[in-house]
């Protein structure tokens, strides 16, 4: 990967050096999305700047210090040894205050796997305000393993402030500077980095569904949803995320996903722990496209997953094995597809499919009065009905074909889902 930054690294220092606004910054996003390289990185070049950083893993198991926060040019990395309290963060926030006041530009403090800390965001909440209130020249970036919407829960008492920074799953784009990956090999392999430092080839295949099993899924599940939400089921949870991934770009009502599961629970179950497994970047349950939203949310959903690997990994299948069952790789490139319109759409955009039997479109993005139209095929070009059925019913929408006949799919993947609505 050599030094490939993200563009969240350059993003992070403008938002910690600007003056204009003071706000917390919180790097959110999945597991193995790369936050804690963002926020590295990012240390590394305002020391180099001129901007003291000091950077604090809660998780580090090394001997437990406060840091000596010593003058502009200077990057440290913390320890806190065994899980640190509510009182080992406030002294460290309040050393930090005053570290900030010693010098020209103030402090930036980075707090990494903040999650460990007991009722961390109360404490958080309670001293940005008095930072505030006093002007000190702290700056606070926060991030954990888990989403945002994890590590605060739903009813999150930092609302205004916090300026997010989203790490989501990496691009194609991405993947190709940073790993050299065509296409093909990204539709396989999908957008988790720290699965290809050692390679992927022959015998080291076996390792990377591995690592994408043993050290994203796992602890997605057990750490960040079970540690962090109300699961009274963790059983019937863990077997979703096992069945989910094959039956990506499919319809699959709860009813269904139910009867194949083992165990008690219900619809509302099903439903709920889909929308956690969404929260988690893993696997998130579409709606059907209508302009009465709850008429939509009715329908049964159609599931995709959110990277790749996580369809991939468990499947047994080799790279050349995948390409040759064309019905596998049709349904792996298509959710491609709809995994990179989740990941790069905008908080006002939305995401569904639609579906007037016989007709079908594959995806649909939404904003305002803007409506896309996506169909996906691989293979020949085939017919256009499901798109031409689509413009009959909503004559100010436009279409897109991704692959043959259409935009081919790598300069599909090369622009975001808001790019290809505002093209439309």
């Amino acid at each position: 990967m050599g030094n490939y930054n993200r563009p969240q690294v350059r993003r992070m220092m403008e938002l910690v050096t600007d003056s204009s606004v003071m706000r917390l910054v919180a790097i959110t996003g999945p597991r193995q999305t790369g936050k804690t390289t963002i926020a590295v990185a990012a240390c590394r070049m305002l020391a180099e700047s001129g901007y003291p950083c000091s950077y604090v893993a809660m998780d580090d198991p090394a001997p437990a210090r406060l840091p000596s926060l010593g003058p502009p040019g200077v990057f440290e990395t913390v320890p806190t040894g065994a899980a640190p309290d509510g009182q080992w963060l406030v002294e460290l926030w309040e050393r930090a205050r005053r570290a900030s006041i010693r010098t020209e530009r103030g402090l930036v403090l980075v707090l990494d796997e903040i999650q460990l800390v007991p009722r961390w965001s109360d404490i958080v909440k309670g001293l940005w305000d008095g930072d505030r209130r006093a002007g000190h020249p702290l700056r606070v970036v926060i991030l954990g393993s888990a989403p945002w919407r994890m590590l605060t829960g739903m009813n999150e008492s930092l609302a205004g402030r916090f300026g997010a920074l989203p790490a989501t799953h990496w691009t194609l784009r991405e993947m190709a500077t940073a790993f050299d990956l065509t296409v093909d090999e990204y539709v396989f392999l999908g957008g988790y980095p720290g699965s290809l430092s050692d390679g992927w080839e022959g015998d080291g295949l076996a390792a990377w569904r591995d690592y994408v099993t043993r050290s994203i899924v796992a602890p997605a599940i057990g750490r960040d949803i079970v540690g962090l939400a109300r699961v009274r089921k963790p059983a019937l949870l863990r077997q979703l995320m096992d069945l989910a991934p094959r039956y990506s770009g499919q319809l699959m009502s709860h009813n269904k996903l139910l009867g194949e599961l083992r165990g008690a629970g219900n619809t509302a179950t099903v439903a709920r722990y889909l929308d956690l497994l969404s929260d988690a970047g893993l696997v998130s349950a579409l709606s059907r496209y209508t302009p009465a939203p709850h008429v939509g949310r009715a329908s049964p959903p159609k599931l995709i997953v959110l990277n790749t690997a996580l369809m991939t990994a468990p499947s047994g299948y080799t790279f050349d094995e995948a390409r040759a069952d064309r019905s596998y790789w049709g349904r792996l490139v298509e959710s491609a597809v709809g995994a990179h319109l989740h990941n790069t759409r905008g908080s006002a955009t939305r995401l569904h499919f639609w579906r007037d039997p016989p007709h079908e479109v594959d995806y649909v993005v939404a904003r305002g009065p803007r409506l896309l139209g996506i169909e996906v095929k691989t293979g020949r070009p085939r017919s256009r009905s499901g798109l031409d059925a689509f413009i009959r019913r909503f004559p100010a929408a436009r279409t897109v074909v991704v692959g043959p006949g259409g935009v081919p799919l790598n300069e599909f993947l090369s622009l975001s889902a808001d790019d290809w609505l505002e093209d439309a």
